[in-house]
């Protein structure tokens, strides 16, 4: 896809944050301080009830705000009235981050996928996106989640993201075969990504290199925070997502 050339510039990693400063990751702080610097901005969505999407990392409450539980257990309303800990933040919607951004930068959404297959939390997010006027990509670990947006959003850029998959215990619902798969990026077969984001720690490796050379697949590489990382990121990728660093 030749309209996909932005994700080829650097895109920090959820927003432009900075604890020390009250600047909280994927807070509409951070995402304003990347506006500021002309960043293109990557965060992350995790689904709130019904399906909704939010801003927000992690799947509970638990680690970036006061509250404790599932997000999935809240619907977008009630997240919205949540302040994220030592920020006057408050967690943001999917629709008021795209208010925010505005197509000023590149935006490129992570999916933190429900991991059930019936891809409905993906067609919210397609609908959300189908009038926005700015550039934007979805993509995922869940193989399945990109599939959903090849049939709810086929012409919405999308892309696969992958690592070794070595923590067992963190990708403990996933079989060895199932991990296999998605490190080698054989799940492409039916996820028909339009680009890849692999760990910089796992570059170079055969899979996403081969994505990159022969299949002509933009390379995306997570999370450069070190002068090593973006050594390596600038040798084997096309673009690197960052934090804590100049690009």
């Amino acid at each position: 896809m030749a309209e996909l050339y932005w994700l080829k510039r650097p895109i920090c990693h959820r927003g432009l944050h900075d604890a020390a400063k009250g600047i909280i990751e994927n807070s509409a702080s951070a995402v304003k301080a990347a506006l500021c610097h002309g960043y293109a901005v990557e965060v992350d969505l995790q689904c709130a009830a019904g399906n909704k999407p939010v801003v927000f990392h992690d799947a509970t409450l638990d680690r970036l705000t006061n509250e404790t539980g599932p997000v999935a257990e809240r619907d977008v309303e009630a997240l919205g009235e949540i302040t994220l800990k030592n920020s006057t933040d408050r967690i943001v919607s999917l629709t008021d981050l795209l208010a925010l951004v505005g197509g000023y930068v590149p935006l490129l959404l992570e999916v933190k996928s429900t991991w059930r297959g019936d891809g409905q939390f993906e067609a919210h997010i397609a609908e959300a996106l189908a009038s926005y006027p700015g550039p934007v990509a979805v993509m995922s670990f869940d193989p399945h989640s990109v599939a959903a947006f090849r049939e709810a959003a086929p012409a919405l850029p999308r892309g696969l993201i992958a690592d070794r998959f070595n923590d067992t215990d963190y990708w403990r619902d996933l079989s060895p075969l199932q991990r296999f798969a998605m490190r080698h990026l054989l799940t492409s077969t039916f996820a028909r990504p339009h680009f890849i984001a692999y760990d910089v720690k796992a570059l170079p490796a055969f899979a996403p290199l081969i994505a990159k050379t022969v299949f002509g697949l933009p390379l995306l590489t997570w999370t450069v925070r070190t002068q090593a990382d973006r050594e390596r990121a600038l040798r084997y990728a096309d673009a690197m997502i960052f934090e804590g660093i100049e690009p």
